[in-house]
């Protein structure tokens, strides 16, 4: 930063509302963005404490060279001229509000007699476009509610007024089967098929409601006169309007005009979802990607997302439903973050939509880079376990007895959050008598690390101890021997509530049931219960058979322990024959050997 003098930089920058631009050695434009008050946003990029900062941050401020900015009036027009700088130069460390999708819209054409269709293309060129629409299937569910209630023309003929009156076009097959009214022909005039226009215009601006009480009034007015053949005509029209609205997402029709807005978001990608509600019905949704640069707040993207969709959807709403208070300050907007209702639900409707959208997201992103999932995990973990560290290497110890015979210790190894079975570890207690669960945690803690350090071995991030207390403290005790109680995190699980304890401290942590991190430390204490189990149950017939075998006339301790050693198993000790029992036995002792099995 020597080539740049940010502190004169900072005099000349007020204290008012703006946006501001980052500039390189070359002149590149490289960061924008937007301030309350520009000269303490500036500034806080300078701090003396730089580690506050991600890498990406730290970057981009080591490459300042110059800082521009405009004053505005207030934050709200910061926002709208940051969004628009940004979609303008694209700087490299700007998040980009990523859609992948061109989105489909419905046009009303801009010619005589108007055509309605879908197009993913908006030319300027005096029509009205309404959308886009998130959903393809949303869109040919309103042409097809348009084309069943209004007859309209689909042909591209120029109908002007002197082309018609010189009747230089014919009907066609649409007029035929009632389609269209002909106005080619002049069989339909202009203000009648404007007023259809009219009507689909409201429709598609979710005012079906106004429709249907327009259709109300003249079904009624046409039945006063006795005109019964127009009142069947609109009866025919009013049921498919209300069969659509009865379709529609109604949310309650006192909620008249209103967009949600919520978040989701991880270490690396945010996703923001938006709903358009107007008369108690939903007529736009979308929900969008934002890949993070400088370690963005929620609140930021939010905001960011919220202004764009607005803009996009052609929003005039003056209430906004969101999970939180956003910063934004405008007088003309009326920020709600719902705790029970109508409006809750809501929002919780749009969280449910946009926590479906990330996940289905970081699968696709996850099948293509496998690393993904193992970092977004271990992010996770070291984030909800209050870690320094990335937990790569994680052990967890789990102690089997039975009635106090045959102890044994087991440890199993993660790293990287997968099973490392190569390293998986058995230990037979030898200094404890009795069924005495902490005193073995305690042995088995030890002798695994004393070996770990005398070999010069790299110890985990995190140890986790399957016990509540009290063998966590037993586990603590053996790192303090071995002096390294700082320098890996150690956490006890308590089976009952899954209950996280940390050493001193009384309280238990509880994590959501479905979180990553619960269950990665669940997989590892189950892991630990199935290996320590098995060579517990080995062991213990071990011990069984040994006793049994020591009961035969000729054979004693040590030659019980030569045959268990030889054969493994009392399975293979009765289908051994006299030349492989020979190996371990004299002749005597294999006739009282296969005396006693030959009685079973």
């Amino acid at each position: 930063m020597s080539s740049f003098d940010h502190k004169a930089a900072l005099t000349a920058i007020p204290h008012k509302p703006g946006v501001y631009q980052y500039w390189d050695a070359d002149g590149k434009l490289m960061y924008i963005g937007k301030a309350k008050d520009l000269r303490n946003r500036v500034g806080s990029y300078f701090n003396s404490d730089r580690n506050q900062f991600n890498g990406k941050t730290r970057v981009l401020v080591s490459k300042i060279r110059k800082i521009t900015f405009t004053i505005v009036d207030t934050e709200i027009d910061a926002w709208l001229l940051e969004n628009s700088l940004i979609k303008k130069h694209q700087p490299k460390f700007n998040i980009n509000l990523k859609d992948d999708k061109t989105y489909p819209w419905i046009i009303v054409k801009n010619e005589n007699y108007p055509r309605i269709y879908w197009t993913r293309k908006v030319i300027k060129d005096g029509s009205t476009y309404f959308g886009p629409y998130g959903s393809i299937g949303m869109m040919h569910t309103i042409l097809d509610l348009i084309k069943e209630t209004y007859p309209l023309r689909t042909c591209s003929l120029p109908l002007t007024e002197k082309n018609i009156a010189e009747g230089k076009f014919k009907v066609c097959l649409e007029y035929q089967i009632g389609n269209c009214k002909g106005p080619c022909q002049n069989y339909q005039t202009e203000t009648d098929y404007d007023k259809n226009i009219g009507e689909i215009k409201e429709i598609l601006n979710g005012k079906i409601g106004n429709v249907i009480r327009e259709v109300k009034g003249i079904i009624k007015s046409a039945s006063e006169n006795l005109n019964f053949e127009l009142a069947h005509q609109y009866a025919r029209r009013l049921e498919v309007l209300e069969k659509y609205q009865s379709k529609s997402t109604v949310v309650n029709s006192a909620i008249t005009n209103v967009d949600v807005v919520s978040i989701a978001s991880d270490e690396r990608y945010a996703f923001v979802n938006y709903l358009k509600v107007m008369n108690g019905t939903i007529i736009q949704t979308q929900t969008i990607e934002v890949k993070k640069q400088l370690d963005e707040s929620d609140d930021e993207i939010l905001t960011l997302a919220m202004l764009e969709f607005r803009t996009k959807f052609s929003s005039t709403s003056k209430e906004i439903i969101v999970p939180f208070e956003p910063s934004l300050e405008d007088e003309s907007l009326k920020f709600t973050v719902p705790k029970l209702g109508e409006k809750k639900k809501l929002l919780e409707l749009s969280q449910k939509n946009v926590l479906f959208f990330k996940k289905e997201k970081l699968n696709q992103y996850e099948k293509l880079n496998p690393d993904l999932r193992t970092d977004r995990i271990l992010t996770t973990m070291q984030k909800d376990l209050r870690l320094t560290q990335l937990p790569k290497h994680i052990e967890c110890f789990d102690n089997s007895n039975f009635q106090g015979k045959y102890p044994v210790s087991a440890i199993v190894v993660f790293k990287d959050a997968k099973p490392s079975k190569k390293d998986y570890r058995h230990f037979n207690v030898k200094t404890v008598e009795g069924p005495n669960d902490f005193a073995t945690m305690e042995e088995a803690v030890f002798r695994r690390y004393k070996r770990m350090l005398d070999e010069n071995q790299t110890l985990p991030q995190l140890i986790i101890i399957d016990g509540g207390k009290g063998q966590l403290s037993s586990a603590v005790k053996s790192l303090k021997l071995l002096g390294i109680e700082n320098k890996v995190t150690v956490i006890g699980i308590a089976k009952r509530l899954e209950e996280l304890f940390y050493p001193g401290d009384s309280y238990p942590l509880y994590l959501d049931k479905k979180s990553e991190t619960l269950k990665v430390i669940q997989q590892l204490r189950d892991e630990a219960h199935r290996f320590g189990i098995t060579f517990h149950r080995k062991k213990r017939d071990q011990g069984t058979l040994k006793t049994e075998l020591e009961q035969i006339e000729g054979i004693g301790k040590t030659t019980a322990d030569k045959l268990l050693t030889h054969f493994k198993s009392v399975k293979k000790i009765k289908e051994a024959t006299e030349k492989e029992l020979a190996e371990v036995l004299n002749k005597k002792q294999i006739i009282m050997l296969q005396a006693y099995f030959s009685q079973e």
